[in-house]
């Protein structure tokens, strides 16, 4: 969790990649993903595959949560909630 951005995403799903791309560099997590999936079915199970192993990396490095003070408020309307 403490890392600098770094990030090597392999996913074969490029707006996913691109989503772990940011959540690295704006986390600041160094992230590594590959994963092969049935791209040609659908890109579903693939997208959920990589999510369930990312949560998992992050319960396993948060270990008992001692010590997390969370903080931050924000609101992000879309756009048809505007007019």
């Amino acid at each position: 969790l403490d890392g600098t951005g770094k990030i090597d995403s392999s996913t074969g799903i490029g707006f996913l990649d691109h989503m772990f791309q940011q959540l690295a560099k704006h986390g600041r997590f160094d992230i590594k993903v590959a994963c092969k999936g049935d791209l040609e079915i659908d890109d579903h199970h693939t997208a959920e595959d990589c999510a369930l192993a990312l949560g998992e990396a992050f319960d396993k490095a948060l270990g008992a949560r001692r010590g997390i003070a969370r903080f931050g408020t924000a609101m992000c309307p879309l756009d048809e909630a505007l007019s």
